[in-house]
């Protein structure tokens, strides 16, 4: 397939310790290709408020790190709840933080959605990925039918109604990968 492995960033959307969002990515981390390697972003909380006059010659240090894993990755897997129909705030902050200095741009991102119920949040976030330049990879996007936000790895690796379209959509997404470098 490919000589290097491919690295995927992981974001989940969601501060809660026990986020599903968060699970579904700590399981997709055990369900990826041999060839793929995922590290999940834990930055989050860390992120200032997004503010221009912040983003001068040296940006905060926590934006710097968030900004050099997103370079760093082949790919990025996104699973974000939805609040009060939208992106959680802490969220778009993070995405704030990259409009200008441009990680997303031609970045392939899959959405993983952890609610059916969540179309809200994943409209909202489409939205503003495509507007970034970032490209969605539609085929890789996966919709669970997680039946409860408490939800663990285990759980989701254990059901294979859940497991089994999260590894067909990271394959998917892998081989998009792979075929957009050639």
């Amino acid at each position: 397939m490919n000589a290097k492995p491919l690295h995927l960033l992981a974001i989940s959307g969601s501060l809660r310790a026990a986020s599903a969002n968060t699970a579904v990515l700590r399981a997709a981390i055990e369900l990826a290709p041999s060839e793929v390697t995922i590290t999940l972003y834990d930055g989050l909380a860390e992120l200032p408020h997004f503010n221009p006059d912040l983003d001068g010659e040296i940006a905060p240090p926590a934006v710097v790190e968030f900004r050099r894993q997103l370079a760093a990755a082949d790919g990025v897997l996104i699973s974000c709840p939805e609040y009060a129909h939208g992106v959680p705030g802490s969220f778009k902050n993070a995405l704030d933080w990259v409009v200008g200095s441009g990680e997303f741009v031609d970045k392939p991102v899959a959405l993983i959605n952890a609610s059916p119920h969540s179309t809200w949040a994943l409209a909202s976030l489409t939205e503003t990925l495509t507007v970034m330049s970032a490209r969605l990879v539609d085929e890789a996007a996966v919709t669970l039918p997680l039946g409860s936000n408490r939800i663990d790895r285990e759980t989701i690796l254990a059901d294979s109604g859940q497991a089994d379209p999260l590894r067909e959509g990271l394959i998917r997404f892998s081989r998009w990968i792979i075929s957009a470098k050639s």
